[in-house]
């Protein structure tokens, strides 16, 4: 079977996604094409798309080229003028084999972009493994149902829906079996997670449900969660699966509560603080990563500076910053907006205050033990999800025992113990 080769912008949902579309292709035979699995979180991520579309024509000039993902199923009439594009097709499209048997005998047309809207159930997609990595993402939700006024991707996404639990059990042993030794649940919005399926299962419930019948699974993580959807299922499973790992992504978006009241967050700051110190109370070794936006419209020094204080005051790790960008279509983008310039002295400003707070965390882990799950023969990751250089090589896929012995570039030093 041939595979097409694809790149793939954004989210770990869209990474997971490449690998559905990369079996369907396979199957479809669908040779000599690229796919482009865009993002459109930001207007950014939008022209680093345009950009791959261009370098892989000029540098694969036969290759057929087929664009997909959020930025596709937002503006398919933008990629489809462009000379190199063949085909556009959309996010519900991309997900069906159906589409690439078509693709592959000339047909489809050139737009193939339905009302995501309309979508209202995801199916679970069976995907054998990740290639040689020892993590694979799966699937188990998709939509988002609020309407954050800065954000596009519930015009991109449609509706929360979620995967039945029986299927993502099936998908991850299927993983495990293969020799995954550790899943991330990923979707957009997973802490909505069962609230449009018949019971009462939700995220927590669904990560002890998946440990308890996949006793195989090493590691279970969860990708970037809303703390103001956490459930008491949610933290009874922080509290007692020591194989759900200790590093929690949260959406804080910001730490001042006008700014957050503008977005239409549904958290405040006192809200965030009082997660991570309940969680840290469960679980005392817990990281957490967040997502930050800089230069929302109307946000002014002081508004800032909360912000970049409730770095300190949750003890975040991990920072993901996004510079504001106007995104069409947005009530954020009619807002009064932040001068660019000062959007980019805020971003860096945040950026800088996450360097020193990673900083923090690889000091304090120097002289500790932890269990290094390798990804490749000399590097691999702890729980906390902080990267580790082994001085002796160790197999792909093992979990080795080594004390951390130094740090450099964001980067832990460690030593295996036999």
């Amino acid at each position: 079977m041939s595979t097409p080769e694809i790149l793939t912008f954004g989210c770990r949902l869209n990474a997971f996604e490449s690998e559905v579309m990369r079996a369907h292709a396979a199957r479809a035979e669908l040779g000599n094409a690229i796919i482009v699995n865009t993002c459109a979180v930001t207007g950014e991520a939008v022209r680093q798309a345009r950009q791959a579309i261009r370098k892989a024509k000029r540098e694969n000039a036969d290759a057929r080229i087929i664009v997909t993902g959020c930025a596709a199923q937002l503006k398919p009439e933008m990629f489809a003028e462009m000379a190199e594009v063949d085909s556009v097709i959309g996010n519900s499209e991309k997900m069906e084999p159906g589409t690439f048997a078509a693709l592959a005998t000339g047909g489809g047309g050139k737009i193939l972009v339905d009302d995501i809207g309309s979508v209202r159930e995801t199916a679970g997609h069976m995907i054998e493994g990740f290639g040689a990595r020892t993590r694979a993402y799966v699937q188990i939700q998709n939509g988002c149902d609020h309407r954050c006024t800065f954000c596009i991707i519930p015009f991109a996404r449609g509706r929360s829906r979620s995967v039945p639990a029986r299927e993502v059990i099936a998908q991850i042993r299927t993983l495990v079996e293969g020799g995954t030794r550790e899943v991330v649940l990923t979707g957009v919005d997973i802490t909505a997670y069962g609230a449009d399926l018949s019971g009462t299962l939700s995220l927590g419930g669904l990560a002890r449900k998946i440990l308890k019948q996949v006793p195989g699974l090493a590691r279970l993580r969860l990708s970037s969660i809303d703390s103001i959807e956490a459930d008491g299922d949610l933290f009874d499973a922080i509290a007692h699966e020591e194989r759900l790992m200790p590093h929690l992504h949260l959406s804080v978006q910001a730490g001042d509560d006008m700014t957050l009241k503008r977005m239409k967050r549904r958290h405040s700051r006192a809200d965030t603080i009082e997660f991570c110190e309940a969680v840290r109370a469960l679980r005392p070794d817990m990281v957490f990563g967040a997502d930050l936006i800089a230069g929302f419209p109307t946000e002014t020094d002081d508004m800032f500076a909360q912000t970049l204080s409730i770095v300190e005051a949750c003890g975040l790790t991990y920072l993901h910053v996004f510079p504001y960008s106007a995104r069409e279509g947005t009530p954020a983008a009619r807002m009064p907006q932040v001068k660019a310039g000062t959007i980019k002295a805020r971003a860096a400003r945040l950026r800088a205050e996450g360097t020193k707070a990673l900083e923090r965390h690889l000091l304090a882990q120097i002289g500790a033990e932890q269990p290094v799950l390798m990804e490749t023969g000399a590097r691999g990751r702890t729980p906390h999800f902080t990267p580790v250089t082994l001085r002796a090589p160790a197999h792909p896929g093992d979990i080795v025992r080594a004390r951390l012995t130094g740090q450099a570039h964001g980067v832990l030093e460690g030593t295996a113990l036999r």
